[in-house]
């Protein structure tokens, strides 16, 4: 496991994330399509905002469980909390995240084109209604 810092792109975000970057998560969602950020998830213990929590702007949608976080500035989003598991995901035996999915593309040092891709069929997950 290794430290990264990272940042939005006018730097008014900043974190750090201690990480086994071993891989990049792509997702085919039409959000994650759009923003075409890279993934890489973080535990909660390991994930250290910088900067303020109020100064971020925050998107939710769907079943709003899943929090993006963004910069007001420049409008980069550097990482985002990943949202409640599905019905589908949970009869499949899926196990509950607590953390992060940082924007590998917002962290420094990193080389993202050389890393393994995994992708994610997020367009196929039904929402849970709230």
């Amino acid at each position: 496991m290794k430290k990264y810092s990272g940042s939005c792109h006018c730097g008014k975000v900043k974190f750090s994330a201690k990480l086994n970057l071993d891989h990049v998560r792509i997702c085919d969602c039409s959000i994650c399509s759009m923003r075409g950020a890279l993934n890489n998830r973080v535990a909660k213990a390991n994930f250290e905002l910088e900067s303020s929590w109020k100064e971020l702007s925050v998107y939710e949608w769907g079943s709003k469980t899943a929090k993006d976080y963004f910069c007001p500035v420049c409008g980069i989003l550097p990482f985002r909390r990943p949202g409640d598991l599905t019905a589908q995901e949970v009869l499949a035996g899926k196990q509950p995240f607590e953390g992060y999915a940082v924007n590998v593309r917002c962290l420094q040092g990193v080389d993202f084109e050389s890393l393994p891709k995994k992708y994610i069929k997020g367009s196929e997950l039904v929402l849970n209604e709230s």
